[in-house]
């Protein structure tokens, strides 16, 4: 059977807390893999690492878990963010970075189903978190299903 598995994406800038939550419920999310190389930012309080993580746990009996290898360096990161170069430019040192780090190998098909990338942005299309679904699609052996929430 290859039947597909689902990953999903969701940037918590712009958005309240009963609306991310009940968008990870309703889409049947089962964790939610943080993707950022800070997750103790001020952007929105219940993104802060330890009270999302807590916040899942007893809104939605979601998982929680941080993987560092999905996220950019801080070098690549302040070089976008400064504008020193270019999101083209920012996606190529990216995916050369994931291609790298191998994150396929350090991911199994029952960890990415159902689970959710997460990052601040509001929009995936100049989002890592986007690039890192397009690449595990594009490398795992299974058929995968991206949904952007």
């Amino acid at each position: 059977m290859n039947e597909s598995i689902n990953l999903y994406t969701i940037g918590f800038t712009q958005k309240k807390a009963e609306q991310f939550f009940e968008t990870l419920i309703k889409s049947g999310v089962r964790r939610v893999i943080d993707t950022r190389l800070n997750n103790v930012s001020q952007l929105a309080g219940f993104a802060k690492k330890q009270d999302l993580q807590y916040f899942l746990q007893k809104i939605a009996g979601i998982e929680y878990i941080h993987i560092l290898d999905l996220a950019p360096t801080p070098d690549i990161l302040d070089a976008y963010k400064k504008k020193q170069i270019t999101w083209h430019s920012y996606e190529e040192k990216f995916n050369q970075l994931i291609t790298q780090r191998q994150i396929e190998r350090k991911l199994s098909i029952d960890i990415i189903d159902k689970s959710c990338l997460l990052c601040s942005e509001l929009k995936p299309h100049n989002c890592h978190r986007r690039l890192v679904a397009e690449y595990l699609q594009n490398n795992l052996e299974k058929s995968i299903k991206i949904h952007h929430l």
